[in-house]
């Protein structure tokens, strides 16, 4: 079954887990045949580790379970992709991801793909807590002004568009983008059930 698979000398092979929604990197593991199988029988990650020297169920002890949606292979077929449905951080510390720190001084910088997923998970949270102030909360809880927020930042890329710098565009379409955010919060629509839409119109 794997033998586009390169196994090293060690009978292992790294494989990293990347969010199949967000596209963010959250680990890096080895397997060896027996824990690919296992992967690929249960649908949760299984590791191989070389400091146990034993298989171990990715989240058995925490609950943080890797559930994969695609494993794919390299050109070179020495190193795996599983592309998962996160439970919860993937890291020991708590981190969402295991590559929460930056070589050299400094925190590290926010990435760009990264913004949207932080944001659909700060809404959930806000949605589930509702803490009193908060603008998005107001937002969740009032439809019909947050319809109108939508329209009304949508008009404003248009004409910033128009007549703005190319600064302002981006500063008026990142005002819409979170509000298109809070609605589909509001609707409990993922952001990846739209992205799925995109793919499927691409031909």
């Amino acid at each position: 079954m794997f033998e586009q698979v390169k196994f090293d000398e060690n009978g292992l092979v790294p494989c990293v887990a990347q969010d199949f929604a967000s596209g963010e990197v959250l680990t890096l593991a080895y397997m060896n045949e027996e824990s690919l199988q296992l992967t690929a029988e249960t649908g949760e990650v299984h590791f191989y580790s070389r400091s146990r020297e034993r298989i171990w169920r990715k989240g058995e002890e925490s609950g943080n379970v890797l559930k994969v949606q695609q494993l794919r292979y390299d050109c070179d077929g020495d190193a795996l992709l599983a592309l998962v449905d996160p439970a919860g951080p993937a890291c020991h510390t708590g981190e969402r991801s295991c590559f929460y720190r930056e070589l050299g001084e400094g925190e590290r910088a926010p990435l760009a793909h990264e913004a949207l997923p932080t944001l659909e998970r700060t809404l959930r949270s806000r949605a589930a807590e509702r803490p009193e102030g908060s603008y998005t909360t107001q937002l969740l809880g009032d439809p019909k002004l947050l319809g109108e927020k939508v329209e009304e930042e949508a008009e404003e890329v248009v004409r910033a568009a128009r007549e703005e710098s190319d600064e302002r565009v981006a500063e008026e379409a990142a005002d819409l983008l979170y509000h298109l955010s809070v609605l589909l919060a509001s609707r409990e629509v993922a952001q990846a059930a739209a992205m799925e839409v995109l793919n499927g119109r691409r031909g």
